[in-house]
């Protein structure tokens, strides 16, 4: 169903224009209001596109859906499905366009209807007179009956029926092929009817006829045959359904328009709800006595009357009288009209054959089925109006809490009431990998409450949201869990349908209007009774203080783009969770190398090229300073640092590596195994080992240089990467490796929470203070950069260097929504360092 709003526009490029100035209005007031407001413009930007395509799918809805409901019902009619129609409901193009395909379909529902009856009923009228012929034709054959006249006049009988039958059907072939025309002649009336009457007397019927024509000499233009065949079949139909001794009455008169004649008879009439159907073809009554005929003299009637350009119909019988009554109304100029014309002044009673018809089905394909196609089906995910509730409370909860406020406990009931929404709503929450994602998750936000360093917070927060994707997904595979990641951004596209659904789900407005007063009555409820106790009780007002935040024009402004931004987030993760996309797609069998040397000679020349690493290494640690300084004229320091990265990334590259021989190397014997476990196996000991170097060297960097957050981080990185190659070697020796992925994903999330455990920035200043007291290095300023973690450090020195590495930190005046474990350990030993903000601190010695 499309808006309301746009159905009384009569042109679709007037809406088109209508929706880009709307969308670029909204857009305009949203990007002005962020920036009065003085919202960052990463919040600014998204949720502005975000509200500005939510305006144009609102007024948008349902302008293209007549176009692919026309697409699926025309896929089905070409498998012979006539009940499909279209949703019309606008006034533009589209809509005539969905009205006129309906009323297509209507024609062609009744055409394809009739076309079987008409297979079904020639068949039935053909059986009886060949299955008698047959049966009298036998019986003369096997000499049971003599050719007698009675049993030849039974066999010219149903002969001359099929004669009948046949010249009736070749009558209406060319009613189809439209071939018939009007040889129009003056005609007198009635010496056409005696005519008429005196063939219908051969029939030998028990029946009188009586003809009156008014005035005597009436004359008309007509065609004499085919008024003959008019009047020969009513005479035919009332005959056979009048009874024994009946009277079929003819009578013909002169009108204004034209000219009128009524067939009476005195048989058991016509049912007002059949006086329609019997001009169908093979349209007779079972029910009615006195049947026999072709079924197809009624329909050749209606055909020749329309074919004068006039109109037949059965109308109730005189008063006091019974039997059928049929009315030809025709003009005096005939006019060829192929239609059927309305009925006569008399009024009647009918019943309109009516075509069982059905909704376009809802596997209709949408522009976002075309869009996402096997990748992320809709699957007709059921709209949800409290998933729709729950993702738009997350994102109030988040605008009253987060916005100036520091991280803390507030930051952590936020991310633990948005992944609560997820997790309810999601279809993969029963497996037990999205359990150990979601249990990762909770430890991981904690981290807010516990950790004052911002970067191991925010890291913390990222990882649990890339657990958070990947447990919705229930992913297995590296390319999965990519596929993942790129889903969260495009599930604002692909979950608009559901979306719809989702509002569309509200449709009754007794059960909206007593939402809406249950939510009046309560916020007003506790609005006057919070007032009047705030009024009375200043620890209470104390209390909703802390809760409700203080409003003006900027503060509202940024928690209501706040509010739809995490909304709008919490709500795309919702519907990907209960729609996941098919991020585990069947992948074509790697075809692997012919010759065993296309894989093994690479591998084997990258462990010479390690091994040859290797024993430089060991020459510079046997050799000493002296020798790396006489060979590279580097110190040892510069000469550690310089090679560090570069070994990270030959460790990473050593994970591609043999990812790739191992797709490509063929494993039809023993010996290809044997190979390839050897190769692949000593490059990993071999990496381990350049691991470990690595590690070893950045620790005599920082002894040499300092401590840092970063190189702490990078020294974590590479041992995560030493342990995916202890994966990679038990991948090797069981020669399974689909449990690796989830197994490197949750590990990377636990050393991360195993980081954040030791309290980072607190290892980061005892390291450094004790290189201070061992060598009077210590960059001053980088102590004093460090978060609240490591002020319990930092005061156990001396009274002066206590001063200057806590100088620029100020004890915290958090309220509970702040708090944190970090910040609250620290006040304390703040407020017994008053000389901090004074402090003169020496130069700076780093290395």
């Amino acid at each position: 169903m499309s808006s309301p709003i746009l159905n009384q526009v009569t042109s679709v490029k007037v809406k088109l224009g209508l929706l880009v100035a709307v969308s670029v209005t909204v857009a305009s007031i949203l990007a002005a209001t962020g920036a009065v407001g003085s919202v960052p413009f990463w919040l600014t930007v998204p949720v502005t596109v975000a509200l500005a395509l939510g305006v144009t799918q609102l007024l948008a809805v349902g302008m293209t859906s007549p176009l692919r409901e026309m697409t699926a019902a025309a896929r089905g009619m070409a498998r012979g499905d006539y009940s499909a129609r279209v949703t019309a409901t606008s006034s533009d193009e589209v809509g005539e366009l969905a009205r006129a395909f309906n009323r297509m379909a209507e024609d062609l529902a009744a055409v394809d209807r009739q076309r079987r009856e008409l297979v079904a009923n020639v068949s039935h009228e053909l059986r009886t007179p060949l299955a008698a012929l047959c049966a009298v034709l036998e019986n003369l054959v096997d000499g049971v009956a003599e050719p007698d006249p009675v049993a030849l006049r039974t066999a010219l009988d149903q002969a001359e029926r099929l004669a009948t039958l046949a010249s009736d059907l070749l009558d209406l072939a060319r009613v189809d092929a439209g071939k018939a025309k009007l040889s129009t002649t003056e005609v007198e009336v009635r010496s056409l009817l005696e005519q008429a009457v005196a063939e219908a007397k051969v029939s030998g019927r028990e029946v009188r006829y009586e003809v009156e024509v008014t005035p005597t000499w009436l004359t008309v233009p007509a065609d004499l045959s085919r008024l003959h065949q008019l009047v020969a079949n009513l005479l035919d139909n009332a005959s056979r359904h009048s009874p024994a001794g009946g009277v079929v009455r003819l009578v013909a008169l002169a009108t204004a328009e034209g000219w009128r004649l009524e067939v009476t008879d005195e048989g058991p009439g016509i049912p007002v709800a059949d006086r329609d159907r019997v001009f169908e073809r093979f349209g007779t009554l079972a029910e009615t006595e006195g049947g026999g005929g072709t079924g197809l003299g009624l329909a050749i009637a209606r055909w020749v009357t329309d074919l004068h350009g006039g109109t037949i119909h059965f109308v109730e019988p005189e008063p006091n009288t019974s039997g059928a009554r049929a009315r030809v109304d025709l003009p005096l100029k005939p006019q060829e009209q192929p239609q059927i014309s309305a009925k006569a002044e008399e009024p009647v009673m009918s019943q309109p054959v009516v075509t069982p018809t059905t909704p376009v089905p809802p596997g209709t394909e949408s522009p976002m089925d075309a869009l996402f196609g096997k990748f992320w089906p809709d699957a007709r995910v059921p709209g949800n109006v409290r998933a729709v509730l729950y993702s738009l409370a997350a994102g109030l909860l988040a605008g009253i809490i987060l916005p100036f406020r520091d991280m803390g406990v507030g930051y952590a009931i936020v991310i633990l009431a948005a992944g609560g929404v997820i997790l309810t709503f999601s279809a993969n929450r029963r497996s037990r990998f999205t359990q150990a994602c979601a249990a990762l998750c909770v430890l991981l936000a904690m981290t807010t409450v516990v950790r004052d360093a911002e970067w191991i917070a925010v890291l913390s927060i990222l990882a649990s949201g890339v657990l958070c994707l990947v447990g919705l997904v229930n992913g297995r595979s590296v390319p999965a869990f990519i596929l993942a990641g790129i889903s969260l951004p495009l599930a604002g596209l692909r979950g608009l349908p559901w979306l719809g659904r989702s509002l569309q789900a509200v449709t009754s407005v007794r059960k909206s209007a007593a939402a809406v007063r249950t939510v009046i009555w309560s916020v007003l409820g506790v609005l006057v009774f919070g007032l009047l106790f705030a009024s009375a009780d200043a620890l209470f007002k104390k209390w909703a203080g802390a809760i409700i935040p203080d409003l003006n024009l900027d503060s509202f402004v940024l928690r209501a783009f706040l509010t739809v931004f995490i909304g709008g987030i919490v709500l795309a993760a919702t519907y990907l969770g209960l729609n996941p996309p098919k991020v585990e797609t069947a992948t074509c069998p790697v075809r692997p190398v012919a010759r065993r040397y296309e894989w093994l000679a690479p591998v084997l020349l990258v462990d010479a090229v390690f091994l040859v690493f290797l024993i430089a290494q060991a020459t510079a640690s046997f050799g000493g300073h002296e020798y790396v300084e006489r060979i590279t004229g580097l110190t040892y320091a510069e000469y550690v640092h310089q090679g560090f990265g570069q070994l990270t990334v030959a460790t990473a590259l050593t994970l591609l590596v043999v990812w790739a021989a191992a797709r490509k190397a063929p494993r039809a014997t023993t010996a290809d195994v044997a190979w390839l476990r050897g190769s692949l196996g000593v490059l990993c000991v071999l990496t381990l080992v350049v691991v470990a170097s690595a590690l070893y060297r950045m620790h005599l960097y920082q002894e040499a240089y300092g401590f840092t957050q970063l190189r702490l981080l990078v020294d974590v990185f590479e041992g995560w990467l030493g342990l995916l190659v202890v994966g990679v070697i038990v991948t090797g020796i069981t020669l399974k490796a689909s449990w690796l992925p989830r197994a490197a994903l949750l590990s990377g999330a636990t050393l991360l929470l195993g980081l954040a455990a030791i309290n980072p920035d607190a290892w980061i200043a005892q390291h450094n203070v004790d290189r201070y007291t061992a060598t009077g290095k210590v960059d001053w300023l980088f102590l004093q950069g460090l978060s609240d973690d490591a002020v319990p450090v930092l005061a156990k020195l001396p009274a002066k260097d206590a001063d200057c590495a806590l100088k620029g930190h100020d004890p915290s005046d958090d309220d509970w929504l702040e708090f944190n474990f970090g910040r609250h350990r620290a006040k304390p030993l703040l407020d017994a360092h008053p000389g901090r903000t004074t402090a003169v601190c020496p130069t700076s010695t780093p290395g």
